[in-house]
């Protein structure tokens, strides 16, 4: 028998340490009662290539483990909204979705290109500054109590609608850096395009009857089922060039009613444990030193985007009797960055290695600044 080509047990010892690590972060974050990201990211930075201390893990199975953390954090996302209240969404919510991506999308695309940046590489910062992070905008709303708040719907509802942009913005900008022939490209937009629609519609309209075959008494069978569905779709998703994190989201959509809570509750631990390796991952791959070059525009673009993001939600509760106060706590609310802006960055760095520095040091100051500015007006 052929021996292994790596040592099995040294394997285990640097998963065990690398997790046990992780749990120490995830205590100190909820100690201090600010997001655990930023300390994964530092962590990462730390341990990684260029680090204090660089450790040699193993980056394959680490891999694949980030990957499953994006489609879990992007599923269970998914099972916040049901069809009804995305349909809801969309009706009312469109206005401030629109002043949404005009204010927040446009500061980054420009930066890109003051930067010297080839225009695709532009558009995916434009996409870094543009998406808040409903992952931990939603962690911060629980854990503050401010789930019943008065502005709370047009936050969600601006959440919503963000992450169904990126349902069509992440298909779109991973064909492109594929790149191929005009025809090649606009075949391949379409078919992701078509993908995203009908999976939307199904999602929208038979999510009771998925919601019905999921269903089971037996909570291995429950979950099986479900964790099963998540990489299946995920996996179409991703070959017919629809980005396999929306595939999960639109899973998530599609289970409504007491199974969406009884999931909920199954897969939010596998969530935060494959979200920690995510985080991590990331910035394992980015080189510390290379932060430095880009600390004063990642500092520019969190104030700038901080204000956007406010203005953001003072006007998308405009009308809504909602004192000046309230209004401008919405807006703050949604400051935070994080997921969808380190999964582009991701799609980005081969075309633009600067990407994946920029963006690291940005979402670093804004999941911090989020969890901060969320509890301001309180």
């Amino acid at each position: 028998m052929a021996a292994p080509e790596y040592d099995i047990a040294l394997v285990f010892i640097e998963l065990g340490a690398t997790t046990m690590g992780l749990a120490i972060l995830a205590r100190l974050a909820s100690r201090w009662g600010i997001s655990a990201i930023p300390l994964y990211l530092l962590a990462g930075l730390l341990f990684g290539n260029g680090g204090v201390a660089p450790v040699h893990i193993s980056k394959g199975f680490i891999g694949i483990g980030a990957e499953i953390g994006v489609l879990l954090l992007l599923f269970l996302l998914g099972l916040e909204y049901s069809g009804e209240q995305l349909k809801e969404n969309l009706r009312g919510g469109l206005g401030g979705a629109v002043i949404d991506f005009l204010l927040n999308f446009p500061v980054g695309f420009a930066a890109g290109l003051l930067l010297g940046w080839k225009p695709l590489a532009a558009v995916l910062l434009g996409g870094v500054t543009y998406i808040s992070s409903s992952g931990i905008i939603a962690r911060v709303l629980s854990e503050s109590g401010r789930r019943t708040g008065e502005e709370i719907p047009t936050v969600l509802s601006i959440l919503v609608l963000e992450d169904l942009v990126m349902a069509v913005y992440l298909p779109l900008v991973a064909v492109l850096i594929v790149g191929g022939g005009p025809m090649r490209m606009v075949l391949s937009v379409t078919i992701a395009l078509v993908s995203v629609l009908v999976v939307l519609y199904v999602a929208i309209r038979y999510g009771h009857s998925f919601t019905g075959l999921v269903a089971h008494k037996s909570e291995e069978v429950l979950l099986l089922t479900t964790f099963g569905a998540v990489l299946l779709v995920a996996g179409v998703a991703q070959r017919l060039h629809v980005s396999a994190a929306i595939g999960a989201f639109l899973v998530g959509i599609a289970v409504s009613g007491q199974i969406a809570e009884q999931t909920h509750r199954l897969l939010s631990p596998l969530r935060d444990l494959f979200a920690a390796i995510f985080f991590f991952f990331f910035a394992l791959e980015v080189d510390p030193r290379s932060l430095a070059p880009v600390l004063v525009t990642a500092v520019a673009l969190a104030g700038v985007t901080t204000l956007t993001k406010a203005l953001t939600g003072y006007w998308a509760t405009r009308g809504t009797g909602l004192n000046r106060a309230t209004r401008w706590r919405a807006g703050l609310t949604l400051v935070a960055r994080g997921e969808f802006s380190i999964v582009i960055a991701g799609l980005g760095v081969a075309i633009e290695p600067r990407l994946g520095s920029l963006a690291t040091a940005y979402v670093l100051l804004m999941a911090m600044l989020g969890p901060v500015t969320a509890r301001l007006l309180h």
